[in-house]
């Protein structure tokens, strides 16, 4: 039927029937997706959980373990806004093939590293592959889930699929490390990325074509630029102290290069990173409480690892099964957030849940050398829990808030600003533990920024709430 003789309405629901796939291939996406977004953070407690191992193996100090895990996450924070736009601009399906395969590859490498140069080199193609995996994960499933309410309980699924690579990361990776050694911990992705490729080739539909989306490569430069040369000033703060030169330079570079990065998106006909987006309070909000979250949760992951390894002298395995029950109780947390969102609306849920990590993060200030896991473990679970809480709603109302045609690029925005929390943190928290007589006062001190920040986040998420009459 022509749509030239129906309202626009209904010739739009015509074809929104005509092209919406069946429930088994939507199911059979989102568990490609799914696994796109969980090799993404598997390898985030993987490689925490062989920190240790690594250092024994390669050499090298604090400062080089922070830059095994930020070399990840500065080139996905730094990658992720041009592999959204380069989705919506070639299709989300097949760059997120091309990111599979990618990761896939640089896993092989990681496996195979014989320095610790190399294996921080190939952590940095690995992220650029991160970088192209998870916001064309997300723009195909905006793309396959047409109703909000099943999308939002689909990103659900998404954000419970990488929590459950996370919590099995810790326990596989302590296992294979135990059984095989810290090389093995990257070649479990092999697997699990030719099962993505196949499925997401097999099952997942092609997004719709925007030609116009043009590349930003200057602002590209300089964002790289800028994550890199803060991630390399904070780091080296812990080992050279805050003011010595090189520090300083770095953080000038980081700052100008910032500035450099602004003045290019606002002059430039099609910038990497649309500012308009910014001028929407509730896509302002998400992001910038996507960034505060994970500069605790992620800095403290990083801190915890080396505290279970180097101060309570735990073996791998068993930091890896001191880790399983914090991350496996954000698995099903994650599966109820949209239902918790649903009934006290999504800025609710997320504030609830910040306040949740910030009130565990305090609780875990008397923790000492020796501390036995038990007096440990509840407060880290509640910590995780409120981490589950917030995701889900907060990437399904950033997601809701744009026009589907940006749906890539607004993925990318919000994972670009939790990476770069991720690697602020990293680098922070690291900074503070560098120096082994200066340990645990450096995680107290982790731990009460990332109360302040998680606290901020929630008053941040609430008043922007309470600013429009909305939950």
């Amino acid at each position: 039927m022509n749509r030239l003789f129906l309202p626009a309405d209904a010739s739009g629901r015509a074809e929104a029937r005509l092209a919406r796939p069946s429930p088994l291939a939507n199911a059979l996406t989102l568990a490609a997706m799914s696994l796109g977004f969980g090799v993404v953070q598997l390898d985030v407690t993987i490689v925490n959980t062989a920190l240790d191992s690594i250092r024994s193996a390669l050499g090298g100090g604090v400062a080089e373990l922070q830059w095994v895990v930020n070399a990840y996450t500065i080139t996905f924070a730094a990658f992720i806004l041009t592999a959204g736009a380069l989705g919506d601009r070639l299709g989300a399906r097949r760059i997120f093939m091309g990111g599979f395969a990618l990761f896939t590859l640089a896993s092989l490498g990681c496996g195979l590293a014989p320095d610790a140069v190399t294996l921080i080199a190939l952590r940095a193609i690995q992220g650029l592959a991160a970088a192209i995996l998870v916001p064309n994960s997300l723009a195909l499933l905006n793309h396959a889930y047409v109703d909000p309410k099943e999308r939002g309980r689909a990103v659900g699924v998404w954000a419970a699929g990488a929590s459950l690579a996370l919590t099995a990361g810790p326990f596989v990776g302590g296992t294979l490390i135990a059984l095989v050694g810290w090389r093995a911990i990257f070649f479990v992705n092999l697997p699990i990325g030719l099962v993505g490729l196949w499925l997401t080739k097999a099952y997942a539909r092609e997004t719709p074509l925007h030609a116009d989306r043009a590349l930003d490569l200057p602002g590209q430069m300089a964002a790289i630029i800028a994550l890199g040369a803060l991630a390399a000033a904070v780091i080296e703060a812990g080992a050279r102290g805050w003011t010595d030169s090189a520090v300083m330079l770095g953080f000038v570079i980081a700052i100008v290069s910032g500035v450099a990065f602004v003045w290019q998106e606002v002059r430039t006909p099609q910038p990497m990173l649309p500012l308009i987006l910014f001028r929407n309070r509730l896509f302002s909000l998400c992001a910038l409480v996507g960034l505060l979250a994970n500069v605790a949760i992620y800095g403290l992951i990083f801190v915890f690892s080396l505290y279970f390894q180097e101060i309570n002298h735990l073996s791998a395995f068993a930091t890896g099964l001191a880790f399983v029950p914090m991350l496996g109780v954000v698995f099903p947390v994650n599966l109820i957030a949209p239902r918790v969102a649903e009934r006290i609306g999504p800025r609710a849920t997320i504030a609830l849940g910040a306040t949740l990590s910030a009130l565990a993060c305090l609780a875990l200030l008397p923790m000492a050398p020796g501390t036995p896991y038990w007096a440990l473990g509840l407060q880290l679970i509640g910590m995780s829990s409120g981490l589950g809480l917030l995701v889900p709603p907060l990437t399904s109302t950033l997601l809701g808030s744009v026009d589907k045609s940006r749906s890539g690029l607004a993925a990318g925005v919000l994972n670009a600003t939790r990476q770069t929390g991720s690697a602020i943190g990293v680098a922070l928290f690291g900074s503070l533990i560098g120096q082994p007589d200066a340990f645990m006062t450096g995680l107290r001190l982790s731990l009460v920024i990332s109360a302040v920040v998680l606290l901020l986040a929630a008053g941040i998420i609430r008043w922007g709430g309470a600013a429009h009459g909305e939950r």
